[in-house]
């Protein structure tokens, strides 16, 4: 644009960055090929975030016919550009959204979900030990919540990774915080891994006559089932 003064020249940038931004799937190389019902179906989707959009209101929006619809939400799904995603708002309706993007809580529910079932159960546990807790009065720290945590990792129930943390992020020490997640083996552990001293983090430390033995050692107890 040589003959464009440099204001204008500008102001031409500016405007075609500005849609590319309204339409992210023109500097895409996944939607190449993608005629323009499709494409307009996939801006639709990603307008809705992490929500989601149903099938109707999508058609609604394109004034697509369904059996046009249908065809293409499937196409865009085997290209893993979207997903289906069951809401616990109606339990025979999906809601599309982009492949990469994490369901919102109103879709899945939250913690208190699993595959749209209400874990009942799972609530009342923790109904009973918040109830437990607070009768008790007792104040637990950082401390002694990370042993409680660590005895899991002891058991081969829990694993912990480090990940770095920007300062002031709440449960971050010298710009770091712990993970924490459950684990199920794959399979079943054999040998010496199956004892206590196998997954022991304390394991060279440990000896008869001194403050950790096997004579005292807890895990050893219950393992034997003394």
């Amino acid at each position: 644009m040589p003959h464009l003064e440099p204001q204008q020249r500008a102001m031409a940038i500016n405007k075609l960055l500005s849609l590319l931004t309204r339409f992210p799937f023109l500097c895409f190389s996944k939607m190449k090929g993608s005629d323009n019902q499709e494409k307009l179906v996939y801006q639709i989707i990603e307008d809705a975030g992490n929500k989601g959009i149903w099938s109707r209101d999508i058609r609604f929006k394109s004034n697509l016919p369904l059996t046009e619809i249908n065809k293409i939400l499937k196409n865009l799904e085997s290209k893993k550009l979207i997903k289906a995603v069951k809401s616990v708002a109606a339990s025979k309706k999906k809601v599309y959204m982009l492949y990469n993007l994490q369901p919102d809580r109103s879709v899945t529910g939250g913690a208190w979900y699993s595959d749209q079932d209400f874990e009942s159960e799972f609530v009342e546990v923790l109904n009973q030990q918040c109830f437990k807790f607070l009768q008790s009065k007792v104040d637990l720290s950082m401390d002694d919540i990370e042993t409680i945590l660590n005895t899991l990792i002891y058991d081969g129930k829990v694993e912990m990774t480090i990940i770095a943390a920007k300062e002031g992020t709440v449960g971050s020490v010298d710009g770091q915080m712990k993970l924490y997640r459950g684990v199920n083996s794959v399979i079943q552990p054999t040998g010496l891994v199956r004892t206590p001293c196998g997954l022991c983090p304390v394991f060279d430390d440990c000896h008869e006559g001194g403050e950790i033995s096997p004579s005292n050692c807890i895990y050893m107890m219950e393992w034997l089932d003394f």
